[in-house]
């Protein structure tokens, strides 16, 4: 390093990614001269994903900028609700997020996920070529140069984990129109078609069926339908919905 001195101002919604010294107002960091803004500020520990606008003495910058001596930087985090452009709004979970996955499908927020681990750099590519926002917590994983776009999970509570998401991108809500399994959408259908998939009980007690037109898995109103209705309930009034 040539002692280039700057000094940066994390916002206090991203001090979790920071060490303790650097969330008491602007801290004083050397850096190299030649690194940009968004290597600096990854160094410290936030991605960029998670970075909103980046101030140089009040003026906004890109990522690309090259810190010079004597600047005062700001870090501020995404605005809500984050615009995604470019293309319909969906999801790539990493393997952690299983029950998020299972709540977003449920909400009919189309939301790819492998329940295996399948490694950080097919779901990187899989997020760039389906365009899929990347939602993980895993640091490493949500700084790939591949990576459409992503955000980081804050919680670990699938419940503060739904609400977070919902809140952040503001996705269309359609409860009840993609299958909790593979995505894929569902369609009505009768007790004859999905009949190979009731037990007697089931069979006796319910007419009423939906089928994935994926992976053919057959739903209908059962034991826990009264949980997940108030998941979509919660969502709802909270966030609004799709028709």
């Amino acid at each position: 390093m040539n002692g280039t001195e700057i000094h940066v101002e994390v916002a206090s919604a991203l001090h979790l990614f920071v060490p303790q010294a650097r969330r008491a107002g602007a801290t004083a960091l050397a850096t190299d001269g030649v690194s940009t803004l968004g290597h600096v500020v990854e160094s410290l520990g936030v991605p960029l994903t998670e970075v909103g606008t980046l101030l140089v003495d009040g003026r906004e910058v890109p990522a690309s900028h090259i810190p010079k001596a004597g600047e005062r930087i700001a870090v501020r985090p995404v605005a809500r609700p984050q615009q995604v452009p470019g293309a319909p709004l969906r999801f790539q979970l990493d393997v952690h997020l299983g029950t998020l996955a299972r709540r977003l499908r449920l909400l009919g927020v189309d939301t790819a996920y492998e329940s295996t681990d399948i490694g950080d750099p097919a779901l990187a590519a899989r997020s760039a070529a389906e365009r899929r926002v990347m939602l993980s917590r895993d640091r490493g994983l949500l700084r790939r140069r591949e990576l459409w776009a992503g955000a980081f999970v804050y919680s670990t509570r699938p419940d503060d984990q739904l609400s977070d998401v919902l809140d952040r991108f503001a996705p269309d809500l359609r409860p009840w129109t993609r299958c909790t399994a593979c995505n894929g959408t569902l369609r009505q259908a009768t007790k004859e078609e999905v009949a190979d998939q009731l037990k007697g009980g089931t069979q006796r007690s319910y007419d009423v069926f939906a089928q994935c037109t994926v992976c053919g898995r057959a739903y209908w109103k059962g034991a826990h339908h009264e949980q997940l209705e108030a998941i979509v309930e919660r969502a709802l009034t909270r966030f609004g919905g799709g028709t």
